[in-house]
């Protein structure tokens, strides 16, 4: 069960949009979480950019459960940082990154990173609700509904929209699902041919 607020989702739709437009976007261009990062000011780093993390920690994340972490948002000296996972795929870390700069756009309290002494990391709490609002703000703003709308409604598939706008395919067909994008197309394109 969904624990995002009504009219959540709404507000995330038109964030993306207005995301866009102070980048100089169009409506339904693609958006590089790079580009957005850089427009906020927070600073992508991989875990080799950590200052002071043991080469034991680096290795644990980067070579021996690569699939274990994906991101976190955090503070660093002052400024706001999203360490992402570099192992996973190129869609993945677009999904990941968006889901952390949306917690930093949802004013949510930044993660927390431990070192101890011995370099080894700790990582975050976790807290549903700012998890699904991050989750549906994040990947509304690499996939509004307008830009699904218009790649449906010109026949592209699932594969080709994922490509299109550097996401995954799984999150294409959730955002397919959740927008109900398809069934508009398919009553638009009945009303045509009656």
């Amino acid at each position: 069960m969904s624990t995002v607020v009504r009219g959540f989702k709404t507000w995330a739709e038109r964030t993306a949009a207005s995301l866009r437009r102070e980048l100089d976007l169009e409506p339904i261009a693609p958006i590089s979480p790079a580009r957005l990062a850089a427009f906020l000011e927070v600073q992508l780093w991989t875990p080799r950019d950590i200052p002071g993390l043991s080469q034991a920690s680096l290795d644990q994340l980067l070579i021996h459960d690569p699939s274990g972490w994906s991101a976190v948002a955090c503070t660093v000296d002052g400024d706001d940082v999203v360490i992402y996972n570099p192992k996973h795929s190129a869609g993945r870390q677009a999904s990941d990154i968006a889901h952390e700069l949306a917690h930093i756009i949802l004013g949510h309290e930044p993660g927390k990173i431990v070192l101890s002494q011995d370099g080894s990391m700790v990582m975050r709490s976790f807290d549903r609700q700012q998890e699904e609002e991050a989750n549906c703000l994040g990947w509304t703003i690499l996939l509004p509904r307008e830009a699904l709308a218009a790649a449906v409604q010109a026949r592209q598939s699932t594969p080709d929209i994922a490509r299109l706008y550097g996401v995954s395919e799984r999150l294409v067909q959730y955002r397919r699902g959740i927008t109900g994008v398809d069934i508009v197309a398919a009553r638009t394109r009945r009303r045509r041919s009656a």
